[in-house]
């Protein structure tokens, strides 16, 4: 999980260096990168196992939809209007709304020191976020960008839990091959649309073939599948909480590619998402082991 945070992160900073493309272009062509690459990798395992895709196309289409169509679409759209900060916060509820929907959608139970886990790694990202001015977030500038984070938000925790439901049965890279294809036919006449209204971008080569490269090769697809590989052996719930890291990997790149400070307090904010993730992973665990150790009698 910490290399997906890590390849996440690097999607925010490279999203917000392509900011000058419109969003549906980037979300296009950074899958189109991924369906390319996956070709090769995912093709005859996707048409050996076509009956079970067709089988379970409704749960199928739902995880493409919302993990790899939209997702960081959403986030696209949001930095089009919003601030990277406005975003790193919004993106810092993902977590507490995957735990929620866990509890409701598959009865998933966290222990009472868990959840001090899940909200103390919440409440040290939103801190690193806004340098320890956590009443600052009352007068941040919320615009039309923070609406469409949203999306982003309620999305990815509807993917998540759907991970843990479905994606065991299908096989990881013949998975992505199809959720990157579809999400490319589905993509494709939106931007078709979105370049009638707002002009053909222009092109880049020396910045934006690079970025898209990045995006389509780490973010879409290594990322993808260690999270979905998460998912499975830890919970949704333990997963994402990870995901509260994002906002200190940002700021760690922010420091070193964009030449940004790093605060004492960005440094404590850091040190209290470690310990919540750490109460929220580890503590299941140690019960387990108790419970099982009772069980054979010692």
């Amino acid at each position: 999980m910490i290399l997906v945070v890590i390849f996440y992160a690097g999607n925010i900073l490279v999203g917000k260096a392509m900011n000058d493309l419109p969003p549906f272009t980037i979300a296009f062509f950074r899958l189109l990168v991924a369906f390319i690459v996956l070709v090769p990798i995912g093709f005859l395992t996707a048409w050996k196992y076509r009956m079970t895709f067709w089988k379970y196309k409704k749960p199928f289409l739902i995880m493409t939809l919302t993990g790899v169509t939209f997702f960081n679409t959403f986030i696209y759209g949001s930095l089009q209007f919003t601030t990277a900060t406005n975003v790193a916060v919004l993106e810092t509820v993902i977590p507490v709304t995957t735990v929620i929907l866990s509890a409701f959608m598959l009865k998933e139970r966290l222990a009472g020191v868990q959840w001090i886990g899940v909200f103390l790694s919440f409440f040290g990202a939103v801190w690193v976020v806004l340098d320890g001015r956590i009443f600052g977030i009352t007068a941040m500038a919320w615009n039309i960008g923070d609406v469409i984070m949203i999306g982003a938000i309620i999305t990815w925790a509807v993917y998540t839990i759907f991970v843990k439901k479905y994606m065991h049965l299908f096989p990881p890279y013949a998975a992505l091959f199809v959720m990157t294809g579809v999400s490319v036919v589905v993509l494709l006449p939106i931007v078709l649309i979105e370049w009638i209204v707002t002009g053909v971008p222009a092109f880049d080569p020396s910045s934006h073939v690079s970025g898209l490269l990045y995006l389509g090769i780490f973010p879409s697809f290594i990322a993808l599948v260690f999270y979905n590989r998460a998912v499975d052996l830890l919970s949704p719930s333990k997963a994402s909480v990870f995901l509260n890291f994002l906002p200190v990997f940002t700021m760690a790149g922010a420091y070193l590619w964009l030449d940004e400070t790093i605060t004492g307090m960005q440094v404590l904010g850091s040190l209290i998402v470690i310990a919540g993730v750490i109460i929220t992973t580890q503590f299941s665990g140690k019960r387990e082991k108790v419970r099982s150790t009772k069980s054979q009698g010692y």
